[in-house]
C-alpha cells in the first residue's frame, strides 16, 4: 500500500504536466491569472506640420534645407511681395481720401463761404425790393391808363420771381450755416471704417508673403522650390515639432487599473545609450480597440487594449518618429513592499 501512494502521486504530476503542455488549463479557464505587466510597448509620435502661405503668388525664396533646425518666428520662405505692396499702397490712399472727406463734413463751410452765401441773399433781397417798387409804379400807371395790362402783369411776375430767389438764397444761407447733416457724417464714417478694414486686410496679405516657423522644429522636406506659382494653403515645407514628443502605447484591460493620467513612467529603447527619458501619462482612451500590428507585446494580437498618450519630459534628439520604445511602469503599492 505504501508503494502505491508514490506511484499515484507520480502519475498525477505527470498528468498535470501533460495537461499544461497541451493547453488544457488555458482552454478550460482554470489557470491562475498572469501577474500584471511591468512594461508597455509603443512608438514615438512626433507631430508634423505642413506649412503653406495664406495667400498665393510666385515663390521667391526658400531659406531652409531639409534637416535644418528652426526656431519659432524664423522666416522660412518668401513670396514675391510686389503685387501685395501695390494693393496696400492703394488701400492707404483710399483711406486718406475718405478721411479728408469726413474731416470736411465735420468742419462744415468755411467763413468765406458763409459770407458769400450771405451776400447772395442780400443781393436777392435788394432785387426783390426793386421788383416790388416796379410793380407799385406799374399799378399806379395802369390805374391812370398810361400802361397796358401786360406791363402790369410783367411787373407782377418779376416781383414773384424775385421773391422766390430771396427764399432760395435764404435757404442756402441757412443750410451752409447749419453745416453737414449728421446722416452724411455717419455715412462718411462708415465708408472710412470699411476702407480701414480693407487696408488691414491688404497689410495682412502683405505680411503673409513671409512664411514663418510656428514652433521650434526640424525641416523634414521642401515640397516647393523658388519660382513655383503656389496657391494659398499649398504645402511648401513640412516641419517636425521639437516638442511635444509623445509615445503612443497600449495597455490591456487587465493592467488598466495600474495607469492613470499623470502617472510617472520611464521610456527606453534599444538604441538609447542613457537611462532613458522621464514621462507621464497624459491621456487614456475611453474606447477599447484591438492591439495594433505595429505594437510588439507578448499578448495575443486579438486582445482588447486601450490607447495611451505618454508625454516625454525634455525629449532628446535621439527620439525619432515611429521609433519603438518600452514604457516602464512604476511598481504597484503591493509590489513595492
Amino acid at each position: 500500500m505504501n508503494k502505491i501512494v508514490p506511484v499515484v502521486l507520480l502519475l498525477a504530476a505527470a498528468g498535470a504536466g501533460a495537461a499544461w503542455h497541451f493547453g488544457l488549463p488555458q482552454r478550460y479557464g482554470y489557470f491562475l491569472p498572469a501577474p500584471p505587466a511591468q512594461v508597455l510597448y509603443g512608438n514615438v509620435d512626433i507631430r508634423q506640420v505642413s506649412l503653406g502661405f495664406r495667400v498665393g503668388g510666385r515663390l521667391a525664396a526658400v531659406a531652409v534645407e531639409e534637416g535644418d533646425a528652426v526656431k519659432t518666428g524664423n522666416v522660412l520662405a518668401r513670396l514675391d511681395a510686389g503685387p501685395y505692396e501695390i494693393a496696400a499702397r492703394a488701400a492707404e490712399e483710399n483711406v486718406a481720401a475718405l478721411r479728408a472727406t469726413l474731416d470736411k463734413l465735420r468742419a462744415g463751410a468755411r467763413p468765406s463761404e458763409i459770407e458769400k452765401a450771405r451776400a447772395a441773399y442780400q443781393e436777392q433781397v435788394a432785387n426783390l425790393a426793386n421788383a416790388e417798387l416796379a410793380l407799385s409804379r406799374a399799378g399806379q400807371l395802369r390805374s391812370q391808363g398810361t400802361v397796358a395790362q401786360s406791363s402790369l402783369d410783367t411787373a407782377t411776375a418779376a416781383k414773384d420771381m424775385a421773391s422766390a430767389r430771396v427764399a432760395n438764397a435764404k435757404a442756402a444761407l441757412t443750410l451752409i450755416e447749419e453745416g453737414s447733416r449728421t446722416e452724411d457724417i455717419a455715412a462718411a464714417e462708415a465708408q472710412l471704417r470699411a476702407a480701414e478694414a480693407q487696408l488691414d486686410a491688404a497689410r495682412t496679405s502683405l505680411a503673409d508673403t513671409e512664411l514663418k516657423a510656428p514652433a521650434d522644429g526640424v525641416i523634414l522636406s521642401r515640397v516647393s522650390e523658388p519660382g513655383a506659382i503656389v496657391a494659398s494653403s499649398t504645402n511648401v515645407l513640412v516641419l517636425a515639432l521639437t516638442e511635444p514628443v509623445w509615445v503612443r502605447a497600449y495597455v490591456s484591460e487587465v493592467d488598466l487599473g495600474r495607469v492613470h493620467p499623470g502617472l510617472k513612467v520611464k521610456v527606453t529603447s534599444d538604441s538609447m545609450t542613457g537611462a532613458g527619458y522621464e514621462g507621464q501619462v497624459g491621456f487614456i482612451s475611453p474606447v477599447a480597440e484591438f492591439t495594433p500590428k505595429s505594437v510588439e507585446t507578448p499578448d495575443l494580437r486579438t486582445d482588447l487594449v486601450y490607447r495611451l498618450r505618454i508625454v516625454i519630459d525634455h525629449p532628446g534628439k535621439d527620439l525619432r518618429q515611429g521609433m519603438p520604445v518600452t514604457v516602464h511602469l512604476p511598481p504597484a503599492a503591493s509590489e513595492a513592499k
